[in-house]
């Protein structure tokens, strides 16, 4: 399967060299694509340098900081255009670990998506405060709930696609962002019967740079199940 794992970027440069090196150690047959929002840190720029010696590697520059979702939507676009098998969504910052990698790409040849999950038998969150963890844990609760949705991590942004999920999608009517994003994807898959299937990742808060979730983020999340409930699916 020709296989492309997206990563958006905006201030990684600390860590997007090394989260790169580790995916091609563990599988050299992915490819990658960066989608940078004008990163102030220099990000993209050691991008452009890596992919003069490694053509496994790709990038989309945005001009400003456009949000996850869009980014995300980008990639997808990228990756159908160009005809990719199955398309990945990972963060940089390791917070996603590369070894489960394998693990993905066997489920996915029985399943329409795959999604990490942390709140799964044998899955786990490390170095998260008490009190985000608990807003997390609590918000896939109310998600499942309110949506039906038979997803334990509904938010969770480590997962993968067969193209033809994506190309069932019509991304212009998805206007959601981080969390919320995640869940109204998830949702639209679902609705129109796609095989999803979770498997176990342990997830650890990123180490260095900042991170980009808030407690706004959060809320839009929970705010959108409501939507989710009554939107017609075509």
């Amino acid at each position: 399967m020709k296989s492309l794992i997206i990563i958006p970027t905006y201030n990684e440069k600390e860590n997007v060299e090394m989260i790169i090196a580790r995916i091609f150690s563990v599988d050299n047959t992915l490819e990658i694509l960066v989608v940078d929002d004008n990163s102030p840190d220099g990000t993209g720029a050691i991008i452009e340098k890596l992919m003069q010696q490694d053509k496994r590697l790709h990038i989309l520059h945005r001009k400003e900081k456009m949000g996850l979702g869009r980014a995300y939507i980008a990639g997808f676009e990228y990756a159908i255009a160009n005809r990719y098998d199955v398309i990945f969504e990972m963060d940089a910052d390791f917070s996603h670990n590369p070894r489960y990698l394998p693990i993905f790409l066997d489920t996915i040849k029985t399943a329409d998506i795959v999604i990490g999950s942390r709140y799964l038998k044998g899955g786990s969150t490390r170095n998260w405060p008490l009190l985000r963890l608990l807003l997390s844990y609590c918000g896939n609760l109310y998600i499942r709930f309110v949506t039906g949705m038979p997803i334990k991590d509904a938010t969770g942004g480590f997962k993968c696609f067969r193209r033809q999920v994506l190309e069932s999608l019509d991304f212009s009517k998805i206007t959601s962002e981080g969390y919320a994003f995640q869940v109204e994807v998830n949702y639209l898959c679902w609705k129109k019967g796609f095989s999803i299937q979770e498997i176990p990742i342990v997830f650890e808060d990123r180490k260095v740079g900042e991170t980009k979730m808030s407690g706004t983020v959060v809320f839009e999340a929970l705010k959108l199940v409501w939507g989710l409930r009554f939107r017609k699916i075509q």
